[in-house]
């Protein structure tokens, strides 16, 4: 280690610290000469009574480095020099150690004139308060009307129940076809699809005859039993016991595509008749009663085959284009019974918005239900339906006409009233007999 400064010095500077003078060989000391180290080691040791250990002891005094300083105790030997490092001169005196770093009084720069900031800021809160006003490009900014969204989204409690996706029969509870007649229905409907060149033509006789409800009803060659006309639209049935399935159907149409859809001009329309049963009718009902898109099997009953709805009294279930068991109509314990007056009826209404395509894309299509005239049960003929057990609705969306269908099988007594005046639905009573008379 050495204890020499590298740094050069003036002549005229004066030594860091007292340096010893060498002795002469008489004892006067030489003050002309000095040593040519700072602080040269005498050149034998003074102390004759020093032990061994001591033979190699450091020269008395401090290094040569430390001359200017104070005589300090050996744990002050690389203490920090006194005063504050270089640059810090114009700071006031610390307090305490802590202090040495402390920031400078007063806010920073660019928050002297900020609200609540400061040494004046009576807490912390306020060092980063926004300023005062409306942000800029917000002053003459109107206020915002507060969204009314209960107005704008209608009341759930109102919407009809959802359809119940996974709710079709494989097979009716009551009584069922065989396959061998579901098949020849099917065969029958391939080779006799439906088509719009059957619907009736927008002529002044087919409109008196709409208008005043004088419907004729076709009974199919299967039918066993009589069936007579009491009057304008109303018609007396009964059949034998075990007799054939068979399907009759109105003529005209009791819903006319070139006359009654709402598609050009917007007015909905609602094709309606009922159905009621004798008093002395035996408990099972054995009749079904829809609409079917011309032609259709008249061997089988309405519902199971393509344009066709129905619903069944024996089990009381709906069918759409079904050859299973259908769907339960309000709930399992639903039958048609002996003395009723039932109803059904299918509205045709124009979509609120345009559509692009024919009358299925245009048209919404509500089917219902009454029991006594009360309506028991409704749905929409495009409801949510199950890909691997619904089929299709083509025919019955109001591009083709739509017959009165009447289904019976067995025994059943009953009158068909396609004449509002004995209906005992009285809203859609009053309605027709207005519509007639005007």
């Amino acid at each position: 280690m050495c204890f020499g400064s590298k740094e050069s010095r003036e002549a005229g500077d004066a030594p860091a610290r007292p340096v010893p003078l060498s002795q002469t060989a008489n004892g006067v000391s030489n003050d002309n000469k000095r040593s040519s180290y700072n602080n040269a080691p005498p050149s034998k040791p003074l102390q004759h009574q020093a032990q061994q250990r001591d033979i190699y002891a450091p020269p008395p005094g401090p290094p040569p480095s430390h001359s200017a300083r104070p005589v300090a105790s050996s744990s002050d030997d690389y203490a920090p020099p006194p005063g504050p490092p270089p640059g810090q001169a114009s700071r006031p005196a610390a307090t305490s150690s802590n202090d040495d770093y402390a920031p400078p009084p007063g806010p920073p720069p660019s928050y002297g004139g900020s609200v609540g900031a400061g040494p004046s800021s009576t807490n912390g809160a306020g060092d980063y308060a926004p300023p005062p006003g409306p942000p800029p490009g917000k002053s003459e900014q109107p206020q915002q009307k507060v969204h009314d969204w209960e107005t704008a989204v209608p009341d759930n409690s109102l919407l009809p129940p959802p359809p119940n996706l996974f709710a079709g029969w494989d097979r009716s509870p009551a009584n069922n076809a065989t396959e061998d007649e579901a098949e020849q229905g099917k065969a029958w409907c391939y080779q006799h699809p439906i088509n719009t060149a059957m619907n009736v033509q927008n002529n002044a006789a087919t409109y008196e005859a709409i208008k005043h409800f004088n419907f004729n009803l076709q009974v199919p060659s299967t039918y066993q039993g009589k069936f007579d006309r009491k009057s304008f639209g109303v018609w007396a049935g009964e059949t034998k016991k075990r007799s054939a399935d068979s399907c009759i159907v109105s003529f005209p149409p009791l819903y006319a595509a070139n006359l009654h859809s709402p598609a050009p001009g917007g007015q909905p329309f609602t094709a309606y008749y009922e159905v009621h049963i004798a008093r002395d009718n035996r408990k099972e009902v054995s009749l079904a009663m829809g609409f079917v898109a011309m032609p259709y099997p008249h061997f089988r009953l309405p519902g199971w085959h393509r344009g066709s709805l129905a619903v069944h009294g024996d089990d009381g279930h709906r069918y759409v284009n079904d050859t299973w068991g259908g769907k339960e109509l309000i709930d399992d314990n639903y039958r048609l019974k002996p003395g009723g007056k039932y109803g059904i009826g299918m509205t045709f209404t124009r979509k609120d918005g345009a559509g692009y395509g024919p009358a299925p894309d245009t048209i919404d299509v509500e089917v219902f239900f009454t029991d006594n005239g009360r309506i028991v049960a409704s749905w929409d003929l495009h409801e949510e339906i199950d890909a691997e057990q619904d089929l299709p609705v083509t025919g019955l969306e109001g591009d083709y006409d739509l017959s009165a269908a009447i289904g019976t099988f067995d025994v059943v007594k009953f009158d068909v009233h396609l004449n509002p005046e004995n209906w005992a639905y009285q809203e859609m009573k009053n309605k027709k007999l207005v519509e007639m008379r005007s």
